[in-house]
This record gives C-alpha cells, structure tokens and sequence, in this order.
C-alpha cells in the first residue's frame, strides 16, 4: 500500500468531486479499489490506479440510462484533472447495455493480472482494495439473444497512463450495426483538435487553419442531423463542418486526439484487422462541440462501406494521455498474450507475405498491395524504387493481394499465410492497369481517385454546397485544350450536373472504326451509374450498381472502383467536332446533392479490342 503520498491519491479524488459515498480507506498504488455507489452493494465501480497520474472509474452497474451504462468508463483524472463529461459515459457505442437488440445485462468483471497470467479479482466490499504489480484487467460482456457475444476489455500495465482496450464480437451488434468506441471529455477541459499529423487534425483550406469536424458555433444542421452550416451574420456563412470530415484513410493515420492545458488525449490505432473497407476506408473519428470533444474509435462502421464486416477477430487500441504532445511511439503491447484475452493470436502464430517488385508501374504513383479474406485484412505500401514489399503480423489463412495503383486494383492473386513462416514470391508484372491501353484522349488518370478534378482537394472535409467549392457545372470539356483541375468535376449528380460533355476532334480515317468510351468510377450513391450520348446515339442503360449508403456528402469518394464501356458504333463518329455527353442516371430519386451520383476515376476513349 503506498503511504508516501503526504495527500493520498482518494483525497486528491474526494477533493475533485470523483468519488461518491463511502471513499476507499486509501487507495494503493496500482490498485483496484471496489467503491459502491449510495452505499449500495447493487452499484459497484471499479476505480483504477494506473500509478502514472492516471485514475478512472469503470461503472459495475447500469445507471437505468444507456449513456450511463455498465462497462463505461465514469470518470478519467489525470494529473489530478477529471477528463470525462459527467452526464455521459465514455463507452461503447452508446453503452454496452445497447448492444443488441432486447439485450441490457451487461457482465462486469474486474481482476489483477501478474505476469505469469495468474489473477485475483477485485474486492466484493465497499472500499476495498487489491494490489498488483503487473496488470489490470477489465472485462465487459454481452450476449444476444441469438447467442453471439461481444466481449470487450480495459487493460492497464503498471506505471503507464494509458487505457489499452480489445474488443471481440461473435456476432456483430444491432442497434447501431457498428461497433465505436467514444470518449467524451468535457470541451472546457480538451478544446482543441489534433494538429495537421493527426487524423482529424487541422487542415488549411484558402489559408485558414481549422478543424472540419468542429461544430462551435454552426447553426443547425444542412443535411440529415450531421452536417452543420453557420448563420447569415457568421463571416464563415456557407461553409460546412461535420463529424464525417474528420475522416483519413485507414492507412494514413496512427494517432488521433486533441489537446488542452498541458494535456494530450488520444487513440493509437492498430492494425484494424478486423476492420473492413481496405486500406483506403474512410469514417468519422471525431467531434468537437460545445460540451465535449468526442474521439470516436472506429472498429467498423456501415457508411460507404465496401465489404461484409468481419467477425471473431480482437481489435485492440489504446487510449493514451499525455503532456499534449502527439504521441509517436507505440505503447509495448507484448504482455496482452499474458492476461488471457479472446481472440488474441501472438506474433508467433502469425505469417508474412513477401514479393521481391513490382513490374510495369507508373512513375509516380504509389502502389499498395492489400490482403482480405473474411476474416482478416491487411496492407502493406511498395517500396517506390522497385515496388517489393514484405506484410508481416498476419493471421493464417488464405487471402486475396490486391495491388493497387493508387487506390485502383490493377493485379489480383491469391497467397496462402502460415504461422511463423513467410510466403515469398518473384516480382510480380501488372498487367491490368487501364492506362496501359493507348488512348486517342484520356481525361484523369486511372488511379482510383478523383481528386485530381474540380474540387478533388476538398472532398474529404466539406459538404459540396460549401461556398469554398468551385462550381459543379464547369460547362463542356474540349479535349486538347481544357485541363481536369478546372474543366471537370469530381462529383456528378442527376440534380446538379447531369449532362456532362466532352468535345472530341476526329481526323478523317479516326471515324472508320467503332471506338470505345470508357468511364471510371470511385464510388456511386442511389443506384447512379452513367449513361451517354454521342452526337445522335445515345447508349444503353448499364445495370444497377448495389445502393450505397451516403457518401459523397460525408467526406468519401471511397466506394467500389467500377469501369463503364460504351461501344461507339462507326457510323455515330464524324470528321470533326464530336460531343460526349454523361448523364447519371437511377430509378431511385433524390434532389440536388442528394440525388443519385458518382465520383469519377477517369474518362478515355480508346480502340475496341
């Protein structure tokens, strides 16, 4: 028991208001001190001492409310600071008693790990106190009705202000169908954002640093309750902020957090294994209102997605706190294969794949090789002098490698990963890159993005109505003269821009032979794929893609990579000026940038085979 505090950490805590009723006798160093709330043994808590500044306070019981759930986290006091909002839980989803359907018993377990796995668990009286020397361990359960089972766990090494967390779920959850983790922390305590390294940090748009995910002072919302404008007497009027522009690709970002009076709060990612999207996923990550700042950890989440969600796999993060400094360092994680977690495969039992290069890249443009299967993904980026790379950490199984040129898949194979062992091939030759196919024009680049058009700057941190976006109707595209950055939208929706077009010259003896116009894709919303006229011929109606959720309105362009080929019969092409026309067209309605659209990839018009 540690006395040589001359103000025991319980004092510091009565004295912030952190305990209620009857206070532990003293509270240890690395401890697990057992405190009932009203004095009543049916409202346990679990405070723990991290012995390194940090104290918290998991709820044992539900508060009849599922912002107040079993398994929050009810109170975080670092450095004598308490760091949660009072009337909210920081907690899963929105509390773990809102899991599943018809589902609110939520276990709560709490125990000492030491090093050799051996535990003891938490007092059973009010006030007190068990102490360790190793680890803290924290574990919420919740069962469906169907019989699957969320676990999810608090994990504490000793001397470490952070809260490392796992989450395993046999069947995915409900209510929400997601799975988050959000820390609400009072905005007077933690009023800023991350910097510009960080997800969700500042970014710079016309010269002004700021957070999009930043709500003080909007004025309602401009679309569904989620993105935010500001009043006609705010100078920012017209321009946007949602929680949905905190976004950044999976594999762009580490940390993510913000910052206050010589406090740091943050998310360290791992490698979202259990994830799904890909390596260029995007969803929210934070929000910042005027009562908290929210950092929201996504485990997998519905909007724009790409994949099935992937079950049975232990996603862990850690919540770390600091002097306000962004974090740069991975906390040691080797322990977690001592505290006996579901789900948690070590080093030992996990594979590598290895290819030796990349033939027939592009100078450039990044390459990425992404691995999936259904039960694990993965990504790994190629080295930019001759594109070999090595993917380490991975569960056994077999999967599909993707190589991406950008965030476009021009080669597929399949690789087969065993535990402690690599799997190596020779350098592997792309051979299904679209630019590889002459083009008599070619309007962006096949790289799976759009951001090399109108407004592909700004896409992934405003709403397309902000008054910083360049018009949407730029007018018609002359090949050989227009440039994409001004003379070709990212976006094209049936409301706002339908009708499109491109003017082409064909020399005599170009017109003989049918030719093909090929469009790409990054993503769709309601059902929109495109149709096209070509002077006098119009096309048919390509098939439906699925129905996406919203997406090119929440900061994502990020969907499924398609190509639409168009076949131009011979007799349709004139010497001379020939206009191209594009239309999105959908049996689904919708007005303006809600109505059915999508995001280009690139438009070419090349030879039919």
């Amino acid at each position: 028991m540690n006395t040589t505090s001359s103000r025991p950490r319980w004092a510091r805590w009565l004295a912030a208001g952190m305990l209620a009723a009857t206070a532990p006798a003293a509270m240890a160093a690395f401890s697990i001190t057992t405190v009932w709330d009203s004095n009543n043994p049916a409202k346990p808590n679990y405070v723990i001492d991290t012995d390194a500044g940090l104290v918290f306070k998991v709820r044992g019981y539900d508060n009849g409310v599922s912002t107040q759930s079993a398994g929050d986290i009810a109170s975080m006091v670092y450095n004598g600071v308490e760091y949660q909002d009072q009337s909210r839980g920081t907690q899963l989803n929105s509390g773990a008693d809102y899991l599943y359907s018809g589902v609110s018993a939520v276990g709560v377990k709490a125990e000492l790990v030491n090093a050799a796995g051996v535990s003891t668990p938490a007092a059973t009286t009010n006030g007190g106190v068990v102490t360790g020397t190793d680890y803290i361990k924290i574990t919420l359960t919740s069962t469906s009705t169907k019989g699957g089972v969320l676990t999810h766990y608090y994990l504490v090494k000793k001397g470490e202000p952070n809260i490392h967390m796992g989450t395993h779920f046999t069947e995915e959850p409900d209510t929400l169908n997601l799975v988050r983790f959000i820390a609400r922390i009072p905005i007077a305590k933690l009023p800023n954002g991350g910097p510009a390294q960080a997800a969700g940090g500042l970014v710079n748009v016309n010269g002004v640093d700021y957070w999009p995910e930043d709500l003080r002072g909007t004025s309602g919302a401009i679309e569904s309750a989620d993105v935010f404008g500001f009043a006609s007497t705010d100078s920012r009027y017209g321009q946007s902020r949602s929680k949905h522009y905190s976004n950044r690709r999976l594999k762009d970002w580490q940390v993510l957090g913000g910052t206050g009076a010589g406090v740091g709060i943050w998310f360290w990612r791992d490698n979202h294994e259990g994830d799904s999207g890909g390596p260029f996923y995007r969803s929210l990550l934070q929000q910042i209102t005027s009562t908290d700042n929210e950092l929201t950890y996504i485990v997998n989440y519905g909007e724009g997605q790409t994949e099935a969600f992937r079950l049975g796999v232990l996603n862990t993060y850690i919540m770390m706190f600091n002097d306000g400094s962004l974090p740069t360092v991975r906390p040691d994680t080797s322990w977690y294969g001592a505290v006996n977690l579901v789900g948690y495969v070590p080093p030992v039992g996990r594979g590598s794949v290895s290819v030796a290069g990349l033939n027939g890249r592009v100078a450039g443009i990044p390459y990425v090789a992404g691995f999936a299967n259904s039960k694990a993904q993965y990504w790994v980026d190629a080295d930019p002098v001759d594109g070999h790379f090595s993917s380490t950490g991975m569960l056994p199984g077999t999967y599909t490698m993707t190589i991406y040129k950008g965030e476009l898949g021009v080669q597929t194979t399949t690789v087969t990963v065993t535990a402690n062992a690599d799997y190596a091939l020779n350098p592997i030759t792309i051979a299904n890159d679209p630019a590889a196919t002459p083009a008599l024009w070619r309007i962006g680049q096949w790289d799976g993005s759009p951001r090399e058009f109108i407004n592909g700057d700004k896409l992934t941190v405003m709403h397309p109505s902000d008054v910083r976006m360049a018009s949407w109707i730029p007018g018609p595209f002359t090949v050989g003269t227009s440039v994409p950055a001004t003379a070709w939208p990212a976006y094209q929706w049936k409301g706002v821009n339908g009708g499109q077009q491109i003017r082409f010259v064909l020399k005599r003896g170009q017109n003989t032979a049918p030719l093909r116009l090929r469009i790409g894709t990054t993503a769709d919303f309601a059902g929109a794929r495109p149709q096209v006229t070509v002077n006098s011929w119009t096309s048919a109606i390509p098939a439906a893609p699925s129905k996406q959720s919203r997406n090119l309105t929440v900061g994502t362009y990020r969907g499924i990579n398609r190509m639409y080929t168009f076949d131009i019969p011979a007799s349709q092409l004139v010497v001379g000026t020939n206009v191209v026309s594009i239309y999105p067209v959908s049996g689904t309605a919708g007005d303006a940038f809600l109505s059915p659209g999508f995001a280009f990839d690139a438009i070419d018009l090349v030879a039919v085979p």
